[in-house]
């Protein structure tokens, strides 16, 4: 059994899986027994084959690439690589990250020292230095419709600032899926990723569902990386209608008919008039209309690759 099973979902962005995978392996410490399973959500077959030569090339014993002849998302992306994991701990890693120091071994020692802490993420940078927002509070009626800066000035204790710069590890609702860090067990024992979702909330949903198991997320900032944010997934009315339909999924899940409702009451009327002033949100609202059903989710117009 390895320490650590690292886990990377990669979809057409090849030249950001390999620096990542180098990244990782230059700065983990050689005493760390871990493995690296990239999991290729269904690339174009050239995009595949490509990273397929690149990883021949690496000298690492314990990369493993994985081919799904279909697009299964993020988070039923990272179920595949579970399914080839063998190991203590699990790391979901974005594609788009990049090492700063030696972060698998930070996480680990944290979550060694501290059993309270169920889900670890590292503070992230953009490629120019800059702080980025590492930490954030789940979605939720409260959130959507008075937003988080409103939420912290409340209550600081349960919402801490997103835009401060922490020293010290700090609980926190929930860390974004650009890395997270948790142990095997407790993965296993909430069910892992809801591959209902296709895509956005993944890490809201599994944050939410290990904290009423009593364990919780945890920002350490002593784990330094870089993110590439967004940079593997192009913007689009299409995602941008994904991001509602995992929304409402995730209000009915966590928060009822009446939480559902009141997000959707919110959330219809604000594209209504936005989409006066801007006809491209349109699509958007009439989606919205309808109540944003996974029926709609790009999940369902995925198709099998024939190689």
């Amino acid at each position: 059994m390895f320490d650590i099973a690292v886990i990377l979902v990669h979809y057409n962005s090849g030249t950001l899986t390999a620096d990542c995978v180098k990244s990782i392996i230059k700065s983990t410490s050689n005493t760390l027994n871990y493995q690296i399973i990239i999991v290729d959500n269904c690339s174009e077959y050239e995009d595949y084959q490509n990273l397929k030569q690149v990883c021949e090339t690496i000298d690492s014993p314990n990369i493993q690439l994985v081919r799904s002849k279909i697009n299964t998302g993020f988070g039923g992306g990272n179920m595949i690589g579970v399914q080839h994991a063998n190991a203590k701990y699990l790391a979901f890693i974005n594609n788009d990250t990049l090492f700063i120091n030696d972060c698998l071994n930070i996480l680990k020692d944290n979550l060694e020292k501290n059993n309270d802490i169920g889900i670890a993420g590292g503070q992230s940078f953009k490629p120019n230095g800059d702080f980025m927002i590492s930490l954030d509070h789940f979605a939720s009626p409260a959130r959507e419709i008075f937003g988080r800066s409103f939420l912290e000035k409340i209550n600081p204790k349960q919402y801490p600032k997103r835009k401060k710069r922490y020293i010290e590890p700090v609980k926190v609702n929930f860390v974004p899926g650009s890395f997270m860090f948790i142990r095997s067990e407790d993965f296993t024992e909430v069910g892992g990723f809801d591959t209902n979702i296709f895509l956005y909330y993944e890490e809201t949903d599994l944050c939410k569902r290990l904290r009423k198991k009593g364990k919780y997320a945890y920002l350490i900032p002593s784990a330094e990386f870089i993110h590439y944010h967004g940079a593997s997934t192009e913007k689009s009315i299409a995602i941008k209608k994904e991001l509602r339909i995992s929304l409402f999924y995730i209000m009915l899940k966590h928060y009822g008919i009446a939480g559902y409702f009141s997000v959707f009451l919110f959330l219809l009327i604000k594209y209504f008039f936005s989409s006066i002033f801007k006809p491209k949100n349109w699509p958007v609202f009439f989606l919205l209309l309808k109540g944003a059903p996974l029926s709609d989710s790009l999940k369902l117009k995925q198709k099998i690759a024939t190689n």
